[in-house]
């Protein structure tokens, strides 16, 4: 039987790695996202793609960039929940 130390240890662990894996990617979103909005109020150009496309650019550039921490924070992660899933079973 899991106990709920063990749940919320597993819950932790999750949440920590969402949030270590994605905020590369959010925080260059946001520069880029205010780069473009402070470009276009100072130019008084209100395109809708002049801010979606650079922001998914650079996002990718991001991606390239940390994917093997990305691959390597959801790996590790993989690996502690299967140990733990074979400590409870076994």
């Amino acid at each position: 039987m899991i106990s709920q130390g063990e749940v919320i240890s597993l819950l932790t662990d999750a949440i920590t790695t969402v949030v270590f894996t994605a905020a590369p990617m959010l925080i260059v979103a946001m520069g880029v996202g205010l780069l473009v909005s402070i470009f276009q109020a100072t130019t008084q150009i209100n395109e809708q793609t002049l801010a979606f496309v650079p922001k998914i650019v650079c996002v990718l550039l991001t991606m390239l960039l940390f994917g093997g921490y990305i691959f390597g924070r959801i790996g590790g992660f993989v690996e502690r929940l299967f140990d733990s899933i074979n400590r409870i079973t076994g």
